[in-house]
């Protein structure tokens, strides 16, 4: 078995941050009116800036195939090229079509040599399960090096248009135009970019990181889907896929916009996210004194005091000065949003040879969660 190490790390935010004053005049409004909700989600989630691949009339500005070919590039110098590349990992929840894999898309966009491709899906875990198959190669020496993505190009799933065809057909049954709260919620959450990772079977450069265990877990045998696309959830929990639904009703009933069960997620993503924890660390006999850098995700600082809480109460109490985050910075980017904080932890200055450093990645999908323990060289 070899040894795997994040000898480099790149990212690509599209265009320039958007502030929170300026999200509508990207998103556009529904119904003509300002979202009622938008103020108190971004007051709870404490997002300022993000970033959209979009311009100021909603037209796209770049795939998300291209944001991650642009991310993957940032990888490259005078040591390591696209023709060294033996494997391309990349994770999204929101590829830009159903077919071809995202993977291969990037992979055409690279125009490099022929290289071996996985593509990851689900929500925020998709870049966290693309890192782990990178590992998992160099571990048993099928490729020397590996390049893992993490991408999202969520803003034209939220813009005002996609749900025109929906309001429509509420004020043709006289009922009230108002997109239901599970939508418009996650359009003053999610933001577009991407994050890639160089790993190699040997240390390189300035700062390398040696990924001494990853660790994965799904509560889906016991918990109802929470974030979901392409479907819409039925009164016993089930899911009805976009497949089952007439063409009209995909876009009368908005089936492929994103929702998100809220109730369900204040209900367990922190018990879960705390349990699970628990359990990564107990199997790789780690103790929460010996973590150096904590870098949760979260999709809001509304969880925040609250993962702490729920860490604490199960021995993992990991003071705040060791959490390292940039959410207000550069919003959720999905599963993006943690190649982004190492990137940025990477290239900050503080961290010292032999630091220890733990990622955790939760995803609502149907509650699952991810874990990498690192340790600095």
């Amino acid at each position: 078995m070899f040894e795997v190490y994040i000898t480099k790390a790149g990212k690509y935010l599209p265009n320039k941050a958007v502030l929170n004053d300026d999200m509508e005049s990207f998103l556009g409004l529904i119904n003509q009116a300002t979202s009622k909700a938008r103020r108190i989600i971004l007051r709870n989630n404490k997002i300022q800036s993000r970033y959209y691949a979009l311009d100021h009339d909603g037209k796209s500005t770049h795939t998300n195939a291209e944001l991650t070919k642009n991310a993957i590039q940032e990888l490259f110098d005078e040591n390591f090229s696209g023709d060294d590349v033996e494997l391309i990992s990349c994770g999204t929840s929101t590829p830009d079509i159903f077919l071809p894999s995202h993977a291969a898309m990037v992979h055409g966009l690279l125009k490099n040599k022929p290289v071996e491709l996985n593509s990851s899906t689900g929500v925020c875990c998709a870049g966290m399960n693309s890192l782990k198959f990178g590992f998992l190669s160099i571990k048993a020496g099928n490729t020397n090096n590996a390049v893992c993505t993490g991408s999202e190009r969520v803003s034209l799933w939220m813009i005002a248009d996609k749900f025109e065809q929906e309001v429509l057909n509420l004020k043709s049954l006289e009922e009230q135009p108002i997109i239901a709260f599970k939508k418009d919620f996650l359009r003053w959450m999610l933001s577009d970019g991407a994050g890639a990772f160089l790993l190699e079977n040997k240390p390189r450069g300035p700062i390398s990181l040696k990924i001494e265990w990853m660790e994965g877990y799904s509560y889906a045998h016991e918990l109802e889907t929470c974030m979901y696309a392409g479907g819409e959830k039925q009164e016993d929990g089930s899911i009805k896929p976009w497949s089952d639904y007439n063409p009209d009703e995909w876009l009368n009933q908005s089936i492929f916009s994103i929702k998100q069960d809220v109730k369900l997620l204040d209900a367990y993503i922190l018990e879960k996210g705390a349990q699970s924890m628990r359990d990564a660390l107990a199997k790789n006999k780690v103790s929460s004194d010996e973590i150096d850098y904590f870098l949760p995700h979260v999709s809001s600082h509304y969880f925040v005091e609250g993962l702490h809480k729920s860490l604490a109460e199960k021995g993992m109490d990991i003071p705040r000065e060791k959490w390292f985050m940039n959410l207000a910075r550069v919003g959720n980017v999905g599963s993006a949003s943690i190649y982004l904080a190492l990137e940025e932890l990477m290239n900050s200055g503080k961290l010292n040879k032999g630091d220890k450093v733990l990622l955790s990645v939760p995803e609502s999908g149907r509650f699952s969660y991810s874990y990498a323990y690192l340790t600095v060289c």
